[in-house]
């Protein structure tokens, strides 16, 4: 036995525990890019020489309205750090403050508070820039772009509706039923009306839906197809980063919000994808800390990812504080009412709901290996949606998996799980969704 220690973040803190590295198959990181030095003179790079558009300076003219679109705070893009320098620059090509303004893309999550959309872009950003929360929920927010051929009637927050700009901001992962985040997700379902995000993400039973995959997948074309329909007569300006397990910026993509995302695409499967040697008896995963492991919602994305490592009928210990609950009261409604994961998949084919759409999500990996949470989750909440345990300890965690693996499992370590999609090396077969 050769006992090495590992450290996963938890929230935001600190896991470590002791394993027998002869049993580590692999450890699952990130591919190790070099970070962008100086990220200033890269954010204008990438402005003045975008993927299939003009320069940003032969698209933007003096008096002209812009409008960004940023993240909301379950996903990190370092907005603080370039929205100052987009900003500026907008200043400097003619375009004053009072012309522009900023739209947080919640898709269906929370409103933003006053303090969180500072701390996103910045005390200075906030202080001369108008924002809006996207509130799916608002009704009266959206105006109607017509209806996509699956059926999706587009509503878009009608802030983006009247300005001559629209600067789409974020970053890039692998997406458990759309394929990919980034691109048009700012606006559709970013920007959306719930009914909107409701019936294109009711396409995420299909079996087409999963990590890594774009055309053919429902999910995705719907959305490209929506945000086409907006998109006509509209300047839209992608500008994603590629962020490592740190936060730290690898690379932008700008231009065109179709070409330049497909290039950043392909950047990610580099710096997120994983090959494996084979399927684990054991996977130990964490989220990656806060704010990935901030509820069950967000948690979910690591064990679509992990599920990609573990064998049929394996365990996997999935580190993920939890300290906000599920994070939706419809995902604890539905589990407590539906007691079975055909329940609860029949009654989305008949009646699609959002936050019941992630008790779904949540079963789909628990029908191929045991979940094994490390947790400050409420144990029956826990126990209600399925998971094996729900424990305080990798410890108590490791005790429970050897019950059912005994005592030397295959492991795999992912210590950055919300972000790496592990891959099957090619002379062996693999069982999970990824499409990869």
């Amino acid at each position: 036995m050769t006992l090495a220690t590992y450290d996963f973040a938890y929230g935001n803190g600190r896991k470590t525990f002791q394993y027998d590295s002869d049993d580590v198959l692999k450890v699952v990181r990130t591919e190790p890019f070099e970070v962008m030095q100086n990220v200033h003179e890269h954010v204008l790079e990438a402005l003045y020489h975008p993927i299939g558009l003009p320069p940003v300076n032969e698209i933007v003219k003096p008096g002209d309205t812009v409008a960004f679109i940023c993240n909301d705070p379950t996903r990190i893009a370092n907005s603080e750090i370039f929205m100052p320098i987009l900003v500026n620059e907008m200043n400097k090509l003619g375009v004053p403050d009072e012309n522009m303004k900023i739209v947080f893309a919640l898709g269906t999550h929370r409103a933003m508070t006053p303090e969180e959309m500072e701390k996103e872009v910045s005390p200075e950003v906030a202080r001369r820039i108008k924002m809006y929360n996207s509130i799916a929920t608002n009704k009266d927010d959206f105006e109607y772009f017509g209806t996509t051929s699956l059926g999706t009637p587009v509503w878009i927050n009608k802030e983006l509706c009247h300005v001559d700009h629209i600067f789409l901001t974020g970053t890039i992962v692998h997406h458990y039923f759309s394929g990919y985040g980034g691109g048009r997700k700012a606006i559709l379902p970013g920007c959306a009306a719930m009914e909107t995000v409701r019936m294109n993400h009711s396409h995420m039973l299909s079996e087409k839906a999963g990590l890594g995959r774009m055309e053919g997948n429902p999910c995705y074309d719907d959305q490209m197809e929506g945000v086409a329909l907006f998109a006509k007569g509209r300047s839209l300006f992608l500008f994603n980063a590629i962020l490592n397990a740190k936060h730290e910026f690898l690379k932008i993509f700008a231009g065109d919000y179709i070409k330049a995302h497909k290039e950043a695409c392909k950047f990610v499967d580099e710096v997120y994808g994983c090959e494996i040697p084979k399927e684990a008896d054991l996977v130990i995963a964490s989220c990656g800390g806060y704010p990935k492991d901030i509820n069950v919602y967000q948690m979910q994305k690591t064990m679509d990812n992990a599920a990609c490592a573990v064998r049929k009928g394996g365990v996997v210990i999935l580190l993920a504080e939890c300290i906000e609950g599920s994070g939706s009261a419809k995902l604890e409604e539905t589990f407590r009412r539906l007691r079975t994961p055909e329940a609860i998949k029949k009654e989305l084919e008949d009646n699609f709901q959002i936050g019941a759409n992630k008790a779904f999500a949540i079963t789909r990996p628990l029908g191929k290996a045991r979940f094994i949470l490390v947790t400050a989750l409420n144990r029956d909440l826990a126990k209600s949606m399925h998971f094996t345990a729900a424990v305080d300890t990798v410890e108590e965690a490791l005790k429970i998996a050897h019950e059912y693996l005994g005592d030397h499992p295959s492991t795999i370590m992912m210590p950055e799980g919300s972000l790496t999609v592990p891959r099957v090396a090619p002379e062996h077969n693999c069982s999970c969704k990824c499409g990869r």
